[in-house]
Protein backbone atom coordinates (compact mmCIF):
# COMPACT_ATOMS: atom_id res chain seq x y z
CA UNK A 1 0.00 0.00 0.00
CA UNK A 2 1.34 3.21 -1.11
CA UNK A 3 2.42 5.35 2.18
CA UNK A 4 0.33 8.52 2.44
CA UNK A 5 2.78 12.11 4.09
CA UNK A 6 2.68 15.38 3.27
CA UNK A 7 6.05 14.75 1.86
CA UNK A 8 6.98 16.77 -1.06
CA UNK A 9 9.83 15.06 -3.10
CA UNK A 10 12.01 17.80 -4.64
CA UNK A 11 15.73 17.90 -5.36
CA UNK A 12 16.98 20.11 -2.61
CA UNK A 13 19.55 20.25 -0.17
CA UNK A 14 17.19 20.37 2.29
CA UNK A 15 15.73 17.11 1.98
CA UNK A 16 18.96 15.65 2.17
CA UNK A 17 19.94 16.88 5.84
CA UNK A 18 19.52 14.33 8.53
CA UNK A 19 15.91 14.15 9.67
CA UNK A 20 16.97 14.41 13.37
CA UNK A 21 18.62 18.01 12.48
CA UNK A 22 15.75 19.08 11.35
CA UNK A 23 14.15 18.23 14.72
CA UNK A 24 17.00 20.11 16.42
CA UNK A 25 16.56 22.98 14.22
CA UNK A 26 12.42 23.15 15.75
CA UNK A 27 13.98 23.12 19.15
CA UNK A 28 15.97 26.01 18.22
CA UNK A 29 13.33 28.02 16.30
CA UNK A 30 10.81 27.86 19.51
CA UNK A 31 13.73 28.40 21.79
CA UNK A 32 15.86 31.01 20.42
CA UNK A 33 13.27 33.78 19.99
CA UNK A 34 12.32 32.73 23.55
CA UNK A 35 16.01 32.72 25.14
CA UNK A 36 16.46 36.40 23.52
CA UNK A 37 12.97 37.70 23.53
CA UNK A 38 13.20 40.59 20.99
CA UNK A 39 11.63 41.63 17.92
CA UNK A 40 14.57 41.31 15.70
CA UNK A 41 15.57 37.94 16.66
CA UNK A 42 11.83 36.72 16.34
CA UNK A 43 12.00 38.27 12.87
CA UNK A 44 15.34 36.86 12.20
CA UNK A 45 14.18 33.14 13.04
CA UNK A 46 10.90 33.61 10.89
CA UNK A 47 12.70 35.22 7.76
CA UNK A 48 15.35 31.93 8.25
CA UNK A 49 12.19 29.27 8.19
CA UNK A 50 10.89 30.96 4.61
CA UNK A 51 14.07 31.20 3.57
CA UNK A 52 14.62 27.37 4.10
CA UNK A 53 11.08 26.68 2.79
CA UNK A 54 12.05 28.54 -0.54
CA UNK A 55 15.12 26.47 -0.45
CA UNK A 56 13.59 23.02 -0.01
CA UNK A 57 11.15 24.31 -3.26
CA UNK A 58 8.10 23.62 -1.10
CA UNK A 59 7.28 27.33 0.12
CA UNK A 60 4.13 27.11 -2.50
CA UNK A 61 3.01 23.73 -0.66
CA UNK A 62 3.19 25.70 3.13
CA UNK A 63 1.08 28.84 1.54
CA UNK A 64 -2.21 27.08 2.40
CA UNK A 65 -1.32 26.37 6.42
CA UNK A 66 -0.43 29.45 6.50
CA UNK A 67 -3.64 31.10 4.83
CA UNK A 68 -5.26 29.46 7.89
CA UNK A 69 -2.90 30.63 10.33
CA UNK A 70 -2.83 34.38 9.27
CA UNK A 71 -6.62 34.23 9.86
CA UNK A 72 -5.93 33.44 13.38
CA UNK A 73 -3.31 35.78 13.39
CA UNK A 74 -5.17 38.81 11.90
CA UNK A 75 -7.36 38.48 15.31
CA UNK A 76 -4.65 38.69 17.56
CA UNK A 77 -2.80 41.65 15.99
CA UNK A 78 -6.54 43.62 16.52
CA UNK A 79 -6.95 42.28 19.92
CA UNK A 80 -3.88 43.55 21.47
CA UNK A 81 -3.62 46.60 19.15
CA UNK A 82 -6.87 47.76 21.10
CA UNK A 83 -6.77 45.88 24.21
CA UNK A 84 -2.73 45.08 25.61
CA UNK A 85 -2.61 46.52 28.95
CA UNK A 86 0.32 48.20 28.31
CA UNK A 87 -1.07 50.59 25.46
CA UNK A 88 -0.25 53.87 26.65
CA UNK A 89 0.71 55.28 22.27
CA UNK A 90 -1.66 55.87 19.72
CA UNK A 91 -0.98 54.57 16.45
CA UNK A 92 -4.01 55.82 14.93
CA UNK A 93 -7.86 56.36 15.67
CA UNK A 94 -11.16 55.28 13.69
CA UNK A 95 -13.59 57.35 15.22
CA UNK A 96 -13.86 56.22 19.10
CA UNK A 97 -11.90 53.35 18.50
CA UNK A 98 -8.00 53.86 19.24
CA UNK A 99 -5.12 51.91 17.71
CA UNK A 100 -1.96 51.53 20.04
CA UNK A 101 1.65 51.23 19.39
CA UNK A 102 2.73 49.00 22.40
CA UNK A 103 -0.57 46.53 21.59
CA UNK A 104 0.68 46.23 17.84
CA UNK A 105 4.47 45.62 18.61
CA UNK A 106 3.52 42.99 21.11
CA UNK A 107 1.14 41.05 18.36
CA UNK A 108 4.08 41.42 15.83
CA UNK A 109 6.15 39.75 18.42
CA UNK A 110 3.78 36.53 18.36
CA UNK A 111 2.98 36.88 14.58
CA UNK A 112 6.74 36.37 13.92
CA UNK A 113 7.26 33.54 16.91
CA UNK A 114 4.11 31.54 15.19
CA UNK A 115 5.47 32.21 11.37
CA UNK A 116 8.29 30.79 12.51
CA UNK A 117 7.67 27.98 14.79
CA UNK A 118 4.67 26.86 11.61
CA UNK A 119 7.77 27.20 9.18
CA UNK A 120 10.05 24.95 11.30
CA UNK A 121 7.57 22.45 11.40
CA UNK A 122 6.70 22.22 7.46
CA UNK A 123 10.79 21.87 6.86
CA UNK A 124 10.66 18.55 8.89
CA UNK A 125 7.09 17.55 7.36
CA UNK A 126 7.62 18.46 3.98
CA UNK A 127 11.48 17.74 2.94
CA UNK A 128 11.21 14.12 5.15
CA UNK A 129 9.61 10.74 4.46
CA UNK A 130 7.96 9.81 7.30
CA UNK A 131 9.49 6.55 7.11
CA UNK A 132 13.43 8.30 6.84
CA UNK A 133 12.81 10.49 10.28
CA UNK A 134 11.71 7.36 12.26
CA UNK A 135 14.56 5.18 11.09
CA UNK A 136 17.07 7.55 11.79
CA UNK A 137 15.80 8.00 15.21
CA UNK A 138 15.39 3.95 15.60
CA UNK A 139 18.82 4.10 14.53
CA UNK A 140 19.77 6.10 17.41
CA UNK A 141 17.85 3.86 20.27
CA UNK A 142 14.20 4.60 19.77
CA UNK A 143 12.39 1.91 20.99
CA UNK A 144 10.66 0.53 17.13
CA UNK A 145 7.23 1.01 18.86
CA UNK A 146 7.29 4.72 19.08
CA UNK A 147 8.92 5.06 15.86
CA UNK A 148 5.97 3.29 14.75
CA UNK A 149 3.64 5.59 16.33
CA UNK A 150 5.38 8.65 15.34
CA UNK A 151 5.01 7.45 12.09
CA UNK A 152 1.79 7.01 12.11
CA UNK A 153 1.45 10.34 13.37
CA UNK A 154 2.64 12.10 10.03
CA UNK A 155 0.17 10.03 8.08
CA UNK A 156 -2.91 10.67 9.95
CA UNK A 157 -3.63 13.78 8.51
CA UNK A 158 -2.78 13.32 4.94
CA UNK A 159 -4.79 9.86 5.40
CA UNK A 160 -7.87 11.35 6.36
CA UNK A 161 -8.19 14.10 3.81
CA UNK A 162 -7.56 11.47 1.38
CA UNK A 163 -10.18 9.29 2.73
CA UNK A 164 -12.68 12.45 2.98
CA UNK A 165 -12.23 13.11 -0.70
CA UNK A 166 -13.08 9.78 -1.77
CA UNK A 167 -16.27 9.04 0.35
CA UNK A 168 -17.26 12.34 -0.68
CA UNK A 169 -17.08 11.48 -4.47
CA UNK A 170 -18.72 8.43 -3.52
CA UNK A 171 -21.23 10.73 -1.74
CA UNK A 172 -22.01 12.73 -4.61
CA UNK A 173 -22.36 10.11 -6.93
CA UNK A 174 -25.53 9.00 -5.44
CA UNK A 175 -27.03 12.53 -5.28
CA UNK A 176 -26.25 13.69 -2.11
CA UNK A 177 -25.46 17.93 -1.86
CA UNK A 178 -22.00 18.43 -0.10
CA UNK A 179 -21.57 22.00 -1.20
CA UNK A 180 -23.69 24.98 -0.67
CA UNK A 181 -25.02 27.18 1.62
CA UNK A 182 -24.04 26.99 5.76
CA UNK A 183 -27.23 24.40 6.08
CA UNK A 184 -26.70 22.15 3.17
CA UNK A 185 -22.91 21.81 4.62
CA UNK A 186 -23.75 21.22 7.78
CA UNK A 187 -26.66 18.35 6.68
CA UNK A 188 -23.89 16.83 4.50
CA UNK A 189 -21.32 16.49 7.31
CA UNK A 190 -22.33 13.60 8.88
CA UNK A 191 -23.40 11.31 6.61
CA UNK A 192 -19.35 12.20 5.50
CA UNK A 193 -17.76 12.16 8.98
CA UNK A 194 -19.12 8.67 10.05
CA UNK A 195 -17.97 6.71 6.94
CA UNK A 196 -14.78 8.09 7.33
CA UNK A 197 -13.78 7.38 11.32
CA UNK A 198 -14.92 4.19 10.98
CA UNK A 199 -12.87 3.85 8.23
CA UNK A 200 -9.57 5.41 10.34
CA UNK A 201 -10.82 2.50 12.50
CA UNK A 202 -10.36 -0.22 9.91
CA UNK A 203 -6.77 0.86 8.66
CA UNK A 204 -6.06 0.66 12.44
CA UNK A 205 -7.31 -2.51 12.76
CA UNK A 206 -5.14 -3.78 9.33
CA UNK A 207 -2.22 -2.24 10.28
CA UNK A 208 -1.89 -3.83 13.84
CA UNK A 209 -2.65 -7.43 11.53
CA UNK A 210 0.22 -6.07 9.23
CA UNK A 211 2.70 -5.98 12.06
CA UNK A 212 2.01 -8.71 13.39
CA UNK A 213 2.52 -11.20 9.98
CA UNK A 214 5.66 -9.07 9.79
CA UNK A 215 6.76 -10.59 13.48
CA UNK A 216 6.72 -6.67 14.47
CA UNK A 217 6.53 -8.08 18.17
CA UNK A 218 9.37 -10.53 17.20
CA UNK A 219 12.19 -11.27 20.25
CA UNK A 220 15.65 -10.73 18.94
CA UNK A 221 17.56 -8.13 17.65
CA UNK A 222 16.15 -5.85 14.60
CA UNK A 223 17.27 -5.19 11.12
CA UNK A 224 17.11 -2.78 9.03
CA UNK A 225 15.83 -3.02 5.53
CA UNK A 226 18.01 -0.34 3.37
CA UNK A 227 21.27 0.55 4.44
CA UNK A 228 21.80 3.86 6.29
CA UNK A 229 21.66 7.11 3.92
CA UNK A 230 24.26 9.16 3.76
CA UNK A 231 22.78 12.73 4.71
CA UNK A 232 24.66 16.51 4.05
CA UNK A 233 27.16 17.67 6.86
CA UNK A 234 25.68 15.79 9.56
CA UNK A 235 27.93 16.86 12.32
CA UNK A 236 28.52 20.30 11.23
CA UNK A 237 24.89 21.02 11.31
CA UNK A 238 24.34 19.58 14.36
CA UNK A 239 26.33 21.10 16.12
CA UNK A 240 26.27 24.41 14.78
CA UNK A 241 22.56 24.39 16.12
CA UNK A 242 23.78 23.24 19.43
CA UNK A 243 26.58 26.08 19.86
CA UNK A 244 23.77 28.79 19.07
CA UNK A 245 21.21 27.71 21.49
CA UNK A 246 23.56 27.57 23.99
CA UNK A 247 25.18 30.61 23.28
CA UNK A 248 21.66 32.03 23.72
CA UNK A 249 20.56 30.44 26.68
CA UNK A 250 24.51 31.68 28.18
CA UNK A 251 23.66 35.20 26.88
CA UNK A 252 19.88 35.51 29.06
CA UNK A 253 21.54 34.16 32.28
CA UNK A 254 24.50 36.63 32.40
CA UNK A 255 23.32 39.17 30.60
Amino acid sequence: MKSISLYVDRDSILHRIDPVNKMIYILAAIALPILVPTLYTALICMLLSLLLLRIGKVFQKSLPVYGFVFLILITVILIQGLFHPANETPLFSLGPVTYYREGFLFALLITFRVINIVGSFLILVLTTKPSDLVESLVRRGLSPRFGYVLGSVFQIVPQMMSTMKTITDAQRSRGMETEGSLFVRIKAFLPLIGPVVLSSLIHVKERAMALEVRGFNAKGEKTFLHEEKAYVATRPIQWGLWIVMVTAAVWRIFL
